[in-house]
């Protein structure tokens, strides 16, 4: 689809539909949760042919009609299946070194540079209707049908190794499962979930930590695709009964990625994710983190520290590594020692000496502590601290002249301190020790195509105060300058999500953290003397000004970084 400033610059210049018509339909299609594309079309206020008539005038594109027309199946999968089904193009020719692509949006240039690495052509574009691009996209489904019901009249014996592994060399196969990769790459999918149900076999990206549905795929082929993944990743082809962890790696001219492998038997076959950490990934900077100023202040401070501890906490996927990273960016220089213990390595960083934990041979974060000890370190990093051990060992080498950085999984700052004294760690030392304690989340960030301000409602601020303190908001944000009075708050301007087809119609596109950082000042040193629990700590954290996730989450908000649902999805769902 059009990207919608597009579409209504094409049908002022063409005097397709008058200027307040097409603001009563952009109207009536987001009442709808529609494209204004679509809406036109739906509603039939344009015909499809007359509409992109003009499309292909104003691109100045010739126009292919792919009416019965049989694309020859080289040049087809000349393009992944899963690429083309969801940019809506097609590739329906070939000549000399240039393919040919019939597409509804010509402005979609990332999608076209891809086709142009991938198959090493340089792309000429077609203008196409819609409906025809639909019809001819089933003809790669009718090609795979096809072939996976050659595989299907062969049924696998699951103790046959010699078939699983001829069924994982299957060319139909190989195809699927590089395509699920090639597009998870494309769309910067950060996880692949193949998931057999009764019927079929479910294909879910998680794309800014949200899974969406991108493919479904017969049940028929399920073992071949289990039994590709288990060769790549060095996995017992004939095991179905137990879990198994496996990893391998891709790399392409732009790409190298490192893929961990996960396998687990469920009900209707076995499920597989695969988490995609791409090893050619640098560590962002400080401010690319999105860490507001009076904050990052702190940070700064406090990583020039010689010693001590610093904690970065929050759930799973919530960046805290990349935090890490950033940090050690900072502090590495060639006159410091930085050894880490890590599981899995994500970044590889020149000047640090990494060493990857494996549990299998039982190299735990405690004895990989231990062992970076003796190696004469500056400054170390603790993937996560998860039991006493590990906790022992960090708060022992932070008191012998180390800055120890780690991770916890805690929900907030405050709670982290209690944690550590559960895990045995006497309150004294850990006062001593710790340093400061991020807690973070990560947000997705609004689209700027296409997101849309508005102010809250009384009845929206109401629901609002079910969830949050709203006065303890409105004192936040008049510290922080963005209001004068509580009057004010109803008056600011918020931004929310509309969908367009650079987002792939999700209004959000990439993602930033949320932050609150507590340093461990002397207010906090007592209380952690006195093992007060999280919520005293965290409430004299606010008191000496300490700002929070959701605080943190709401200046973004204000200034259409991100929007009020996401902020309540990430801290309240």
């Amino acid at each position: 689809m059009l990207y919608v400033s597009r579409l209504k610059e094409l049908l002022l210049k063409k005097k397709l539909i008058a200027k307040k018509n097409i603001e009563l339909y952009e109207a009536a299609a987001k009442k709808e949760k529609l494209a204004l594309e679509a809406y036109i079309l739906n509603k039939k206020i344009l015909p499809e042919d007359k509409l992109y008539d003009a499309v292909a005038k104003h691109f100045k594109l010739p126009f292919v009609d792919l009416k019965n027309l049989s694309i020859r199946k080289d040049i087809l999968f000349l393009v992944p299946e899963i690429t083309a089904s969801t940019h809506k193009f097609i590739a329906f020719d070939k000549k000399d070194n240039a393919i040919k692509l019939a597409v509804t949006n010509p402005d979609d240039i990332q999608t076209f540079e891809f086709v142009a690495k991938k198959t090493d052509l340089i792309p000429e574009l077609y203008i196409a209707l819609p409906s025809a691009l639909e019809e001819a996209l089933k003809q790669y489904r009718l090609s795979l049908k096809a072939e996976f019901e050659k595989i299907a009249e062969k049924p696998v014996k699951e103790e046959s190794k010699k078939t699983l592994e001829e069924l994982a060399e299957n060319l139909p196969i190989v195809r699927v499962v590089d395509s699920l990769l090639e597009h998870a790459i494309f769309e910067g999918a950060s996880d692949i979930h193949i998931e057999p149900s009764e019927k079929e076999v479910s294909v879910r990206y998680r794309v800014d930590g949200v899974l969406r549905k991108v493919m479904t795929l017969p049940k028929a082929i399920a073992p071949g695709i289990v039994a590709r993944i288990k060769i790549l990743s060095n996995l017992k082809l004939d095991e179905h009964r137990l879990p198994q962890d496996g990893r391998f790696k891709i790399e392409g001219k732009e790409y190298r990625l490192s893929i961990r492998v996960s396998v687990l038997p469920i009900f209707d076959g076995e499920k597989i994710v695969m988490r995609l950490l791409n090893e050619t990934a640098t560590a962002l900077s400080m401010e690319q983190l999105g860490i507001l100023p009076e904050p990052l202040e702190i940070v700064s401070r406090n990583i020039k520290r010689p010693h001590g501890i610093i904690l970065v906490t929050g759930p799973t996927g919530s960046g805290k590594t990349t935090t890490l990273y950033s940090i050690m960016q900072v502090l590495n220089r060639p006159e410091v020692n930085i050894s880490t213990i890590e599981d899995p390595i994500e970044y590889r960083m020149p000047g640090i000496n990494q060493s990857q934990a494996s549990a299998k041979v039982g190299f735990t974060f405690a004895k990989g502590l231990r062992a970076l000890l003796r190696q004469d370190p500056n400054i170390i990093m603790v993937g996560e601290i998860r039991d006493s051990e590990t906790a022992d060992i960090a708060v022992n080498a932070a008191m012998t002249g180390h800055l120890v950085l780690s991770t916890l999984h805690t929900n907030d700052a405050a709670t982290s301190l209690p944690r550590l004294a559960d895990m045995g760690i006497p309150p004294f030392l850990i006062a001593f020790t710790a340093n400061m304690i991020v807690a973070q989340r990560l947000v997705r960030k609004l689209c700027p195509e296409c997101k849309d301000s508005y102010k809250l409602a009384a009845k929206a601020i109401t629901e609002l105060g079910k969830l949050y303190n709203i006065d303890d908001l409105i004192k936040s944000l008049q510290k922080l300058n963005f209001i004068k009075t509580k009057e004010n708050f109803k008056n600011l301007t918020f931004y929310k999500p509309a969908g367009c087809a650079k987002c792939g119609n999700t209004g959000y596109k990439g993602r930033i953290g949320i932050y609150e950082v507590m340093e461990i000042n002397k207010s906090i040193k007592d209380l952690i003397h006195l093992k007060a629990n999280a919520s005293q700590i965290a409430e004299i954290s606010k008191k000496d000004g300490m700002i929070t996730l959701v605080m943190d989450g709401f200046v973004k908000a204000i200034k259409g970084i991100t929007s009020v649902e996401e902020l309540i999805r990430v801290t309240k769902e």
